[in-house]
């Protein structure tokens, strides 16, 4: 009995952190707000259009049957039971330790240029400058996972199954390998532990973050505004400088088309300045491009085999010895979306 309530007790805290946590990536408040959202946009280009708006039109253009009947849609509700009640008791003990990284970096700066001479800023400048460095480590880290997951062919058999998703809903998100998680998560405590550490040395002390539910505030503004829309099918453009500042939705949709000319864009989360300043952004246009989604030649999509086991298969293919170079690892041939 105790094993039953203890696993009751798991699944209700699973729950709640997903759901009911303004810092989450997935609360309902934030899913609301992205709902009014599209409601608010998708009345407003009607409107512009000069066409009626009824609230029966409203809720089949913002879920058309054609998505949430698709079996890529049902295989990322899969995803979504098997990342947030499954994941984090077989990996989260794997993530590097973001304070040991981060005193490791003060300990190296005081080394080098001595102790640190404690801040007479205002503590709400400190805590301000901590936040926004925080959020741009985030950025750039997880700009840096993504570019190598397509760059590396062996980290892009991993990645590749979010790519396998020929519809994209907020669900998508979730899709995702535990070995592609497992080095983000790594890699964003890697990113963010640096900028953590230089901070702190600058300040002279310890200086904590904005933050709701442990969750940087800058990202919790940017969850709330749009993120959600990432992963959807509503056709929300930024353009000029603001589309070389934010990731919009469409931007987004772009990285996920399985268009050739549309490879190797737009790496960022929320902000497009990594992608502008690496040479990767892809502006979209005003109005919706046609955009399809998937792998192209990819097998057993939206499967356990294809989806979790193959990609351990593929993975160690590019591994191969060479019967001329015997000894040597040679990565093997690969055929990649980007």
């Amino acid at each position: 009995m105790r094993v039953l309530f203890a696993g009751v007790d798991y699944l209700g805290h699973q729950i709640s952190r997903l759901l009911l946590s303004i810092g989450s990536a997935f609360s309902l408040s934030s899913l609301a707000v992205a709902l009014l959202v599209s409601v608010a946009w998708f009345v407003a280009q009607r409107t512009r259009r000069g066409r009626r708006v009824r609230w029966r039109t409203i809720l089949r253009a913002l879920f058309p049957r054609r998505i949430l009947r698709s079996p890529s849609n049902q295989a990322d509700i899969g995803y979504l039971f098997f990342n947030v009640f499954l994941f984090g008791v077989m990996f989260g003990w794997a993530v590097l330790s973001y304070q040991f990284i981060s005193n490791g970096i003060i300990a190296g700066l005081v080394a080098l240029f001595g102790p640190a001479t404690p801040s007479t800023l205002p503590v709400w400048v400190s805590r301000a400058t901590i936040t926004v460095m925080l959020f741009l480590a985030y950025e750039l880290g997880y700009w840096l996972n993504h570019w190598l997951s397509h760059k590396v062919p062996f980290l892009w058999e991993f990645h590749k199954v979010h790519h396998t998703a020929e519809v994209l809903t907020p669900i998508t998100n979730f899709r995702v390998h535990p070995v592609y998680s497992w080095i983000f998560a790594n890699i964003l405590a890697f990113s963010a532990a640096i900028a953590n550490g230089f901070g702190h040395y600058a300040f002279g002390d310890t200086a904590y973050q904005y933050a709701i539910n442990d969750t940087n505030i800058i990202l919790v503004i940017f969850i709330h505004a749009y993120v959600h829309l990432q992963h959807s099918h509503m056709w929300i453009s930024f353009r000029g400088l603001l589309g070389r500042i934010l990731i919009s939705p469409a931007h987004h949709q772009i990285h996920h088309s399985d268009n050739p000319a549309h490879y190797n864009s737009n790496y960022g989360s929320c902000l497009a300045l990594w992608d502008w300043m690496f040479g990767t952004l892809y502006v979209p246009a005003k109005e919706r491009e046609r955009l399809t989604f998937g792998v192209q030649g990819h097998k057993d999509a939206h499967t356990v085999k294809g989806e979790l086991v193959a990609p351990f298969v593929d993975a160690a293919a590019h591994f191969k010895i060479a019967p001329e170079r015997r000894g040597a690892l040679q990565p093997a041939p690969v055929s990649k979306r980007d």
